[in-house]
């Protein structure tokens, strides 16, 4: 996939934007506060049909604007044309086009123009609890299966309404426990099957992208562990219904599932640096973009943000280098606060690019 064309207005403190993109390298370059990551966040918006910022359009709107708007024309492998727009009020009905056409719902454009985003926030994947990189899994899984979102969204109701159950303090109906329950065990094995496919092959991915980024002698690992593994959920589920009953919530189920990180065979949540934990998210994030070209059959397009913080010199050249490689990576938008600095990594890629100035939400 290729952004050729990107239109913004009052999305967050962007006033208003339009600006024609390279096919290969793209950088946006500015202090800090002046609109870098929020013209990054306006693509993901396009692709995810919302914010990777916040999940509420009243943060979104520019401030005493009535509402945003966003298009992108972008090219697809085809060699075809297609139009991607977003509407949304603070207080009204958000609109998400693709050539002129609104979808009726936003989950049937998830995947069709699939992306990867790097950004500082990354590092909840390693400190953060097991539901952020719950979420990771289902990020990538949702871009090129589409059966995956819906069992999602059918599992997490039914937790919600068992959850309902176990909290009422007269005993609620048995049969009203196993529907919700066999919902759960159906929906929570596929979708662990899928997250257990998804680990398998992201795998030897991400060890082939942080040997190339990263140091050589370390070891990088992912283990999925679910209660899935135990055995049949639904028996799992009513054996566990007594003490469920008394924390008012259900204690087992994919919903508790964890993708286990390591360096060196130790959590790099308590063994990695600075450096080391940006090397392995960054290494885990292409890896998610190499997996998702892959199947998706379209590369994605990729967001750097903030990229060369924490990282040495070797290594940005490293990475820099490994997302130049046309024969691996497709199209990307990369964030710096210094022009010099960047205008000097881009030059020694031999690729083509564009570096655009923001400043108070302007764009040059």
């Amino acid at each position: 996939m290729q952004l050729d064309h990107l239109f913004v207005q009052d999305y967050r403190n962007i006033v208003q934007a339009d600006l024609e993109f390279s096919p290969k390298l793209n950088c946006f370059v500015g202090k800090n506060g002046m609109g870098k990551t929020n013209l990054l966040d306006a693509v993901y918006c396009l692709s995810f049909c919302h914010s990777s910022l916040s999940q509420s359009d009243q943060l979104t709107v520019r401030h005493d604007a009535e509402c945003y708007q966003l298009q992108g024309v972008y090219s697809l492998p085809t060699a075809d044309k297609t139009v991607i727009g977003c509407v949304s009020r603070p207080k009204g009905h958000k609109q998400m086009k693709r050539d002129g056409k609104d979808y009726q719902r936003f989950s049937d454009h998830i995947g069709y123009i699939p992306l990867v985003m790097v950004s500082p926030q990354d590092v909840e994947l390693i400190l953060g609890g097991s539901d952020e990189r719950r979420r990771f899994m289902d990020i990538i899984i949702s871009q090129y299966d589409r059966e995956y979102l819906k069992l999602l969204i059918s599992y997490n109701k039914a937790v919600q309404q068992r959850n309902a159950l176990l909290k009422m303090e007269v005993e609620p109906d048995r049969e009203l426990f196993l529907m919700w329950e066999q919902t759960m065990a159906d929906t929570g094995t596929r979708i662990y099957e899928k997250r257990k496919v998804l680990t398998d092959r992201l795998v030897p991915y991400f060890r082939e992208m942080y040997s190339l980024i990263g140091d050589a002698q370390e070891q990088v690992s992912l283990k999925y562990t679910s209660h899935a593994e135990r055995g049949d959920l639904l028996s799992l589920l009513e054996e566990g219904r007594y003490k469920d009953r008394a924390v008012g919530y259900s204690l087992h189920g994919i919903h508790k599932d964890e993708l286990e990180m390591d360096l060196d065979g130790y959590p790099i949540r308590r063994e990695g640096s600075q450096g080391q934990n940006k090397s392995y998210l960054v290494a885990l994030k292409l890896a998610q973009y190499r997996l998702l070209a892959e199947s998706c059959g379209k590369r994605p397009i990729l967001l750097l943000d903030d990229i060369f913080d924490r990282l040495d010199a070797v290594r940005v050249s490293r990475i820099i280098s490994l997302v130049s490689d046309d024969s691996k990576f497709g199209q990307v938008f990369i964030t710096d606060v210094d022009r010099n600095h960047i205008d000097g990594i881009l030059e020694g890629t031999g690729q083509d690019y564009k570096v655009f100035t923001v400043q108070d939400g302007e764009v040059i």
